[in-house]
């Protein structure tokens, strides 16, 4: 089979693309032929040596992944094979190929509502919000960093169908996007200091990193929290939490229902080939994606 990897860390030009063998599912896996695959900002972290946790190259990066059930490993009961499933992959083989293997409890059924493309794009950005805002509660004021984004737009979905009052940074570009999912309240943060602009918010959804976490702090109310997806420069605050998202098959079936209801919809930017991997990636770096960028191999499943 075809599969993205690349044997040293660097930029978008290491990813390469390489013919391997297919790999067989162990017990309490399933395989799967990759229908679409997506990009995270967490791929290309991996690709350049920010994140090491998958050891040193060679690797394939590909954390989402939406396809079809084609081999069974030992144990495994909750899908047959033929079934439409959706979820995350975790280890140094990922969905940039053409055939996965997932453990099933990271697996839930493909919405029937949704195409692979869209499916693909749902399951590491809906889960990182759907579990970082677990405990949010009617009422409550949330800032989200980076609102258009591939969780940001749906950290605002979520917060809002949870009773929040939303308040989004992004470009003015994208405004009335938000707005029309749910947005109570929008600061273009290329024109006005967020800090300025809004206080009293009792949860800081941090998408950004870096110095936006100590600038987060003062808009806190008494009792507010920060918590951090990206890593950012306030964790020695009390207040402070990071955020780091769990595989899971059961979060993806209560997404679905979300998804079901009409209270979440995934914004899809670009759809490309993963021959053009690289690029997608550089797109995903300038920061300037509306939403998820989606990537299909090179003979999908029809």
């Amino acid at each position: 089979m075809l599969a993205i990897t690349q044997k040293t860390y660097g930029g978008p030009e290491v990813l390469e693309t390489v013919e391997v063998d297919r790999p067989r599912p162990g017990a309490g896996e399933v395989l799967v032929r990759v229908a679409a695959t997506a990009v995270n900002a967490a791929d290309w972290k991996v690709r350049s040596g920010l994140i090491r946790e998958l050891g040193d190259p060679p690797f394939t990066l590909g954390f989402d992944v939406s396809g079809v059930v084609e081999e069974l490993g030992p144990g495994t009961t909750r899908f047959q094979l033929g079934a439409e499933v959706h979820g995350m992959v975790l280890g140094r083989f990922g969905a940039y190929a053409e055939y996965v293997v997932v453990q099933e409890v990271a697996l839930a059924a493909k919405p029937a509502t949704l195409d692979h493309v869209r499916a693909a794009a749902l399951p590491t950005a809906a889960l990182t919000a759907w579990q970082a805002l677990a405990d949010l509660r009617p009422g409550q004021r949330v800032l989200v960093h980076a609102a258009a984004g591939g969780v940001g737009h749906l950290a605002v979905q979520i917060a809002k169908s949870r009773g929040a009052h939303v308040v989004g940074t992004a470009r003015g570009s994208n405004h009335e996007f938000l707005s029309d999912i749910g947005a109570d309240e929008l600061i273009d943060y290329t024109t006005t200091d967020f800090a300025t602009a809004v206080q009293n918010i009792d949860v800081v959804l941090d998408l950004v990193g870096g110095e936006y976490g100590s600038r987060s702090l003062p808009v806190l109310a008494p009792g507010g929290r920060l918590i951090d997806a990206q890593g950012d420069d306030a964790e020695a605050d009390p207040r402070y939490r990071r955020h780091y998202v769990v595989p899971s098959g059961t979060g993806l079936e209560e997404i679905t229902a979300a998804v079901e209801r009409g209270e979440l919809r995934v914004e899809i930017d670009q759809v490309m080939s993963l021959s053009e991997v690289a690029k997608a990636h550089q797109l995903s770096e300038s920061g300037r994606v509306r939403g998820k960028i989606v990537l299909i191999p090179w003979n999908p499943p029809r």
